[in-house]
């Protein structure tokens, strides 16, 4: 099973007994505040859930699976999450 934005909402708006429509503009505000951050290459930190951050990847030489021909890869931004300890924790029990 996968949990989804509509999911989060719900969870939201049952939690804080709120119209759904708010928490959705709440969950919203909250992934768009983290892009943003992210944007301007800062780190986001949510204390004992986790970080948020974006790693550069180096220019490559890759291979063509199909052909086995060499193509460059360029560099990149990924973004990258690691988990925070108290996250960790709570995985570790079930």
């Amino acid at each position: 099973m996968t949990m989804t934005k509509a999911d989060l909402v719900e969870t939201v708006a049952d939690a804080s007994d709120v119209p759904r429509k708010q928490a959705d503009e709440v969950v919203q505000v909250i992934l768009e505040s983290i892009i943003t951050a992210l944007r301007r290459n800062e780190k986001v930190e949510l204390r004992g859930f986790g970080s948020f951050r974006i790693r550069q990847r180096g220019e490559r030489t890759g291979r063509n699976p199909k052909t086995g021909e060499q193509v460059h890869v360029p560099p990149k931004k990924i973004p990258y999450f690691k988990p925070g300890k108290h996250l960790r924790e709570e995985l570790l029990q079930q």
